[in-house]
């Protein structure tokens, strides 16, 4: 039978299907660098020449096999294709909150370009298609842990530029607990919470020395992460995720390997010098009202309903620039205007530190580059412990005051990879680099180029849909 399909061919056209399927093939693995895929010659080599394996049999069955097989058939291709080109070349992202408004807004969808930095070989490869680490309705892993690859990057077109908007799987999502309605908490931030909470510290810190310091952040995480274990039922089990199965995240790149970065009085400065801010660029401001903002103005000065609530509920706004200059005019409206200058110490990263950081006035912080060292005390130590041990991988103990790191005591550390410092453009509401520090390059998924569909989830019908930014290029939004 096979044999009568064979002569019934036009080989010369099987051959040239066969040399650029090959080609292009070859091409790929060439990219990659994976010679492993070299045992997938023989097969495509038989699909147009050979023929000796019936790869399609159900087509000689009886019709209701027949029909089924190939909507099977058409479902793995499909989901094989899929699983492919979102590996290695685009995936769809949605934003799902406001952190990035109003540069990017809740509602756009972006296609997102693995190439543009490079795709990542996959650290869990068997995963199903379209899921990140959770199956729908099963609410069971997505993904098979078992084979586990090491971290390493295909060529792309370029590196990651100082104020790119980014997407990146989230780095303290290496944690979490089971439970679904806990998992958007940041597992570190509920482990001190609780531990500050239950636990009664001393009443100066200060005053204790750098070895104290950190046992007592040690005895106030252990307490918190013992709280969380002890109530199961509450926050469910505690679970860990590989880097590419953590949730992706989209934040602005401020901060590129090797830069020195601090944040005064809100504005970010690179090496001394103030880096742009975006033109869209948000805080918070404590708004007083004569009376409601007028639905066409709030939808002018992209005013949401979630805006709104911030207000009822805390008294602050956030506002663009733009916004504020538009509001302070309206003396019909708005009684008065101030930025919101209020913040806490001791909620940002590093969270086992006394650095009285707040997120209007940060650091400064050198940002880790591959290849460079860093000397290492007892000051800073809270800073890059994290990469050190969790990110790099290796053993990182401090005893008696001194850093001991796979065993030796040590004064400085070279790092094996670069990291990012991102932040959202609205500044007073984003969960960014301030709160669970640096981005290792592993964590880079890739480029958002255009938004390809943006729905208003504060407006139904056709008016939802946002015309003015359908195919809009990223790039563009500054």
């Amino acid at each position: 039978m096979i044999n009568k399909e064979k002569k019934k061919l036009n080989m010369k056209v099987q051959w040239t299907k066969c040399i650029v399927v090959l080609a292009l093939y070859l091409l790929f693995l060439i990219w990659v660098k994976s010679w492993l895929g070299l045992i997938v010659v023989p097969f495509i080599f038989d699909v147009y020449i050979t023929k000796k394996i019936k790869w399609q049999w159900w087509r000689d069955s009886e019709k209701p096999v027949r029909f089924i097989m190939s909507w099977v058939d058409a479902l793995v291709f499909a989901l094989v294709a899929v699983y492919f080109i979102n590996l290695f070349f685009f995936q769809n992202y949605v934003i799902p909150s406001s952190s990035l408004e109003k540069s990017l807004l809740t509602g756009d969808y972006l296609f997102v370009s693995k190439v543009s930095y490079g795709p990542r070989i996959p650290e869990t490869p068997l995963t199903m298609p379209l899921t990140q680490h959770t199956l729908p309705v099963f609410e069971c892993k997505s993904y098979i842990e078992w084979p586990k690859w090491d971290y390493r990057r295909v060529k792309g077109f370029g590196n990651v530029k100082l104020n790119d908007i980014v997407v990146f799987n989230y780095p303290a999502g290496d944690t979490l607990v089971s439970n679904k309605q806990w998992q958007a908490a940041d597992y570190y931030q509920m482990c001190y919470s609780f531990g500050y909470q239950l636990a009664q510290g001393p009443a100066d810190i200060s005053k204790l020395t750098p070895q104290e310091q950190h046992d007592y952040y040690d005895f106030i995480y252990n307490v918190g992460r013992n709280y969380i274990i002890d109530n199961k039922q509450t926050y469910g089990s505690v679970i860990t995720r590989p880097v590419d199965r953590r949730e992706n995240y989209v934040k602005r790149c401020v901060g590129l390997p090797g830069m020195t970065l601090q944040i005064k009085n809100h504005i970010v400065y690179l090496n001394g010098k103030a880096n742009k801010e975006p033109d869209n660029v948000q805080y918070t401001y404590y708004v007083k009202l004569l009376q409601p903002i007028p639905e066409e103005l709030m939808y002018e000065l992209g005013i949401s309903m979630e805006d709104l609530t911030s207000l009822n509920e805390n008294g602050y706004l956030p506002l663009t620039k733009a916004a504020v200059s538009a509001l302070k005019k309206r003396t019909d409206l708005v009684e008065s205007i101030t930025l919101n200058t209020d913040a806490s110490t001791g909620d940002v990263y590093p969270l086992n530190a006394n650095t009285g950081w707040t997120r209007d006035n940060y650091g400064p912080v050198w940002i880790p580059q591959k290849g460079k060292s860093i000397r290492l005390d007892m000051k800073n130590i809270a800073v890059y412990e994290r990469p050190i041990r969790v990110y790099e991988g290796n053993d990182l103990q401090i005893k008696g005051g001194k850093i001991f790191i796979n065993g030796k005591q040590t004064n400085s550390y070279t790092f094996k990879m670069d990291y990012y410092w991102m932040m959202g453009d609205n500044r007073h509401n984003s969960a960014d680099s301030r709160y669970w520090g640096f981005v290792p390059e592993d964590h880079i998924v890739g480029k958002p180029i255009f938004i390809w569909w943006s729905s208003d989830p504060d407006r139904g019908g056709f008016s939802r849909v946002r015309w003015n930014r359908l195919f809009r290029m990223v790039d563009d939004i500054k």
